[in-house]
């Protein structure tokens, strides 16, 4: 009897490869799992190692420290008076029986005036500083302020007068009658004051208008009136 040789070392391993493609062959496809990242594909696109350079603003030296911004100063609800006080360049003497008063919106100084004998009230001076309107548009709303007891006119009572003090056009106005211009009292009209008497002065300076409002009873503001004349020749520019 004949016995076949067993096979060489490189025969074997021939049909183990063979065997071996023949179940892959017939392995069934394996499902891939969408989870899994592209990237591994050695097509896949990686992204740069190389850091971005920093974006610089057009007109910007990115060298340079960025300022701080600049404060911005508190704008005084209205300017400190006292004797001898100015607004702008405008400077004036308070009389020296007259007080400085509370400050006030919108006022650059309040005076106020003792009364004087039989008056149950003293007088105030008001003063301000570029309001608008103009000078004969303001002495207007002054005067209608005032009623007259006969029911005549306000306007046609006031006594206008225009004038030059050292180099300043200064427009004056006096009227007496019904103060009707008191402001609000708690929400409600102010009442009407008989026997009230106005004072009032517009001085027209390069920097703008500074105006005067003195109103007071009747005997009061006389007893102030030279007081106010000599504010207004104290007027320095």
């Amino acid at each position: 009897m004949r016995f076949n040789r067993p096979p060489s070392g490189y025969h074997a391993l021939a049909i183990m490869f063979f065997v071996s493609f023949l179940m892959a062959c017939a392995a069934p496809p394996r499902e891939v799992d969408s989870s899994q990242s592209s990237t591994s594909s050695p097509s896949a696109i990686q992204p740069s190692s190389t850091p971005a350079a920093p974006a610089v603003a057009v007109g910007h030296d990115s060298s340079a420290p960025v300022p701080a911004a600049a404060p911005v100063a508190p704008v005084p609800a209205s300017a400190p008076v006292s004797q001898g006080s100015a607004s702008g360049e405008l400077k004036w003497t308070m009389p020296p029986r007259w007080k400085t008063g509370p400050e006030k919106p919108m006022r650059a100084a309040t005076y106020l005036v003792p009364p004087a004998a039989g008056d149950s009230e003293g007088a105030e001076c008001a003063v301000f500083v570029n309001i608008g309107g103009g000078v004969n548009a303001n002495i207007k709303r002054w005067i209608g302020q005032f009623d007259q007891p006969d029911g005549s006119s306000s306007e046609a009572k006031a006594k206008q007068n225009k004038e030059t003090i050292n180099g300043l056009s200064v427009t004056t106005v006096d009227l007496t009658g019904t103060f009707a211009g008191g402001g609000m009292a708690m929400g409600q009209p102010a009442a009407k004051k008989e026997n009230y008497r106005l004072l009032g002065a517009i001085v027209e300076t390069p920097q703008g208008e500074t105006f005067f409002k003195l109103t007071g009873p009747v005997k009061t503001m006389a007893a102030a009136q030279g007081e106010f004349q000599a504010l207004l020749k104290s007027f320095k520019n």
